[in-house]
Order: C-alpha cells, then sequence, then structure tokens
C-alpha cells in the first residue's frame, strides 16, 4: 500500500550513468530525508516513512485527525463506558502509555502497514514483561480498531499482534486434595464461593455480583457480565447445602435481607474485588498451597469435573456460558489435567464393550 506523505517535496534526477534517483524533503525547503551515511532514501523505501515523520513532527497537524481524536472519541463512547469499571481502569493505564508515544501520530500514518514496525518496537520494548506488552498492544489494536469502525482509519495495521507471553494451563487445575486443603482454611462465606465456582463455572466478577433474588431455592440464574450470557443452572446438592446455610445465617433487618448479593464479606456486605482478593491469598497461604493456581482456575476445574463426569460439550456449554468452541477449546489445550480421569473412562467402555461382544 503506497502511502502519500502530504507535504512530501520530491526532486527528480538523472545520474551521468543514466540512473534516476529522488532527492525527496519532508516539505518544499525542508530537510532531505537521507541515510546516515548521507544518500537519499528513495520512494517506496520503508524507512521514508520513518524519517518523514520525524522531520515533520514538530510541524503543525490537524490534532482532529491524529490517534488522540481516536482516543477522546473512544472513552466518550458506549464502547468504554459500558465497560466494567475495573476493565475501563485497565484500559485507561494503558491507553494513557499510547497517548503519549502516538498520539501526536496523523491518520495517514496509522494506515501505512510500514509503520506497524514501529509499533511493535514499542511493544517489544516490554518484552521483559510479556503480559504488559501484550495488553498495550491489544489496547493499541482496539484504539485502532474503533477508528476503522468510525470511518477514520480505512485499516488496521495492529491485527494480529502475536503474543509475547503464552499460558499454558494444561495442568492448573485444583485437584480433590488441594480443594481439600483450601476448604480446610476457609470461612462458611469463602467455602461458598468456592463452591459457587465449582458447581457453576462461572467468572469470580460474577459470582461476586450474584444478586440473592437469582437464587430461588432450587436453581442459581447468572447473567456473565463479559459475554452477555445468561444460564440457569441447578443447584447441585453441595451448592444447595452453602447456599441455603448462608441464608439462614444471614443478619436481617426489619424483615429484610442487609446485602443484595448472595455472597458477602464477613461484615455482611457485598465483596469488593480487592477484599475478596485479600482474603483468597491470605487462606492460599495459610493452606500452603505454593502450586501456579488461582481462582479462576476453578473455572477451569468446573469444566473438567464437568467432562469427567460424562458431561457432553453442549451439556457443559449450557452450565458455564461457554460457546461450543470454546468449550472444545478448554478441554483441548488449556484443562487437561483430568485427561488420566477421561482415558480411564474410555478405556473402561471399550472393555464393557469388547465384554457384551463375547457374551
Amino acid at each position: 500500500m503506497r502511502v502519500k506523505l502530504k507535504g512530501l517535496a520530491k526532486v527528480k534526477k538523472t545520474l551521468a550513468d543514466g540512473k534516476t534517483i529522488y532527492y525527496c524533503y519532508a516539505w518544499r525547503g525542508g530537510p532531505l530525508l537521507k541515510h546516515k551515511d548521507g544518500s537519499p532514501i528513495q520512494p517506496g523505501d520503508p524507512l521514508l516513512v520513518r524519517a518523514f515523520t520525524d522531520a515533520t513532527k514538530d510541524r503543525h497537524t490537524d490534532a482532529s485527525e491524529t490517534l488522540n481524536a481516536i482516543i477522546t472519541e473512544y472513552r466518550a463512547s458506549t464502547d468504554f463506558t459500558e465497560l466494567a469499571p475495573k476493565t475501563q481502569k485497565e484500559y485507561d493505564r494503558y491507553i494513557d502509555k499510547i497517548r503519549d508515544k502516538f498520539g501526536k501520530t496523523p491518520f495517514f500514518m496509522l494506515e501505512d502497514p510500514r509503520y506497524r514496525g514501529e509499533l511493535k518496537k514499542w511493544r517489544d520494548s516490554m518484552a521483559d514483561k510479556p503480559r504488559t506488552a501484550d495488553y498495550a498492544w491489544t489496547t493499541l489494536a482496539r484504539l485502532l480498531s474503533f477508528g476503522r469502525d468510525r470511518g477514520k482509519l480505512k485499516i488496521n495495521i495492529a491485527e494480529k499482534g502475536g503474543r509475547l507471553y503464552e499460558s499454558d494451563r494444561a495442568e492448573k487445575i485444583w485437584t480433590d486434595e488441594l480443594l481439600d486443603r483450601i476448604f480446610a482454611v476457609l470461612d462458611t462465606r469463602m467455602q461458598a464461593a468456592v463452591t459457587m465456582a465449582l458447581w457453576t463455572g462461572q467468572r469470580k466478577s460474577d459470582l461476586l455480583k450474584a444478586p440473592i433474588t437469582d437464587y430461588d431455592g432450587q436453581h442459581i440464574k447468572v447473567k456473565q457480565n463479559k459475554r452477555g450470557a445468561r444460564v440457569k443452572i441447578r443447584a447441585g446438592k453441595p451448592l444447595k447445602d452453602a447456599l441455603d446455610e448462608l441464608l439462614r445465617d444471614r443478619p436481617v433487618s426489619k424483615g429484610k435481607v442487609a446485602a443484595a448479593t448472595l455472597l458477602t464479606s464477613s461484615h455482611g456486605t457485598p465483596w469488593t474485588a480487592d477484599g475478596f482478593d485479600t482474603n483468597w491469598q491470605r487462606a492460599m497461604k495459610k493452606a500452603k498451597i505454593e502450586e501456579d493456581l488461582t481462582f479462576h482456575d476453578l473455572r477451569g476445574t468446573a469444566v473438567t469435573r464437568l467432562a469427567i463426569a460424562g458431561c457432553s460439550i453442549p451439556q457443559i456449554a449450557s452450565i458455564t456460558g461457554h460457546s461450543l468452541r470454546d468449550v472444545e477449546a478448554i478441554l483441548d489445550a488449556h484443562y487437561l489435567g483430568g485427561k488420566v480421569e477421561l482415558a480411564d473412562q474410555a478405556i473402561a467402555k471399550l472393555e464393557d464393550y469388547q465384554g457384551s461382544k463375547k457374551s
């Protein structure tokens, strides 16, 4: 894709040997764009765009045609304002970095595939913190995608950036032995949270916000904030027992339940994300669990447990709210800690089948 560099002045010259070259100037009367050895950069050379940008960065650029304009519009749009507050906070953290680095970059540069290299250099400068680098790149790609969707950019040169951080959660599931250890140090309220995660496969944020009205004594309804999916799950006996005990012990005022959420802190108030995480880390330390496991891994553990129990992929998806493809991906690539049990089940079925043929 050939990009028109607005204001670029080119002078054509034919050398004695008949070869034609160009002298490219940042603007008419402006500096010559040249290599470190002094030779003029030729049209079509990827370095021309970078040299032009460096030479013109201090000249006036219409602010309405820079990445700053896209950032401002994005922050005011429902694409951003309807995100969860925690997600907004994370985005803001990286948007500020992007604004500082690329805020004055004009649209024509953001549409030049050759400029992608500059974006990648910025991402790779954070390679010592792969997760940070990936989140920064994802945020940049989101901004450029927004700009394209709003008709400001023709393309998104930050699509398909490739990840620096590879998270292999293949063995990151909670075994029965580890669950016994964590349950032993948790109070009733935290135990209920773990039980909900194991028996519903939902995200921590959705569990902590689940309103008390979404449990009718038999089923629990969950609206997933991230996907917008709605699921209704029958409360298995361990979950029903845990929730019923919570409600029996819940303090009341004038006949009304004090808190509007199913899960509450020891003060009887809804959990904050930070408050819950603090209690969780304290429990992990007390239980002496040093394995690389998180509360979020309970979601994958739930998928694995359902598969081991013989549930089909559609059945699992109806509980966890995943798409069918996502359930397959989880079982195939990320949460195969239960593959031994699944393999044992398969051999048992084969033995039963062969035995029935002989009888």
